[in-house]
């Protein structure tokens, strides 16, 4: 996973009806380990990290890079949202050159089934049309992951294929601006 640069970074706050996408900031820290922690939120990532592993680990400001935004509602981080460049080396691209812009998000379970995901990804997708014009975006997720795959759909993202990485079967679509 490379980073997305270059853009501009970091962008002014992104603000929707509930939400606000930002750059994260030391008060995002617990949230993070929690995020990572969470057996739910990585029940198609290969698990959770240990506790005790990401206290040690993650830095004082975690998540802070050109593409990695926070999403928070009401004051707190309730998740993150992510685009970086896709790794050459793995399946799934749908330009010569690879490196497609690749979104990914995550939320705290109690942030599940309230259309916060969506409206994040809705949002980020208009900075990601003026930090990358033209620009496709892609998206992988496993097929056993129905929700992530609904949102997929709702996000106009298209099937390209599917293929196995990391032992499962995997959805890989695109998203053309």
């Amino acid at each position: 996973m490379a980073e997305l640069g270059p853009v501009p970074w970091p962008p002014a706050p992104i603000r929707t009806e509930r939400l606000v996408l930002r750059e994260s900031e030391a008060r995002d820290r617990t949230a993070f380990i929690d995020l990572y922690a969470s057996p739910e939120v990585h029940t198609y990532l290969g698990g959770a990290q240990p506790r005790a592993e990401l206290e040690r680990a993650v830095p004082a400001i975690p998540g802070r890079r050109p593409g990695a935004f926070v999403i928070e509602h009401d004051g707190a981080m309730i998740g993150s949202l992510t685009f970086v460049r896709r790794d050459a080396e793995r399946p799934g691209h749908v330009r010569p050159d690879a490196l497609e812009a690749e979104l990914g998000y995550l939320l705290l379970p109690r942030a599940w089934g309230h259309g916060y995901a969506a409206e994040a990804c809705a949002a980020a997708f208009a900075w990601c049309a003026g930090a990358l014009p033209g620009e496709p975006v892609v998206l992988t997720t496993q097929t056993a992951n129905e929700r992530s795959l609904r949102l997929a759909q709702k996000l106009g993202f298209a099937e390209v294929e599917r293929f196995e990485e990391f032992g499962a079967e995997q959805w890989f679509g695109v998203r053309y601006p």
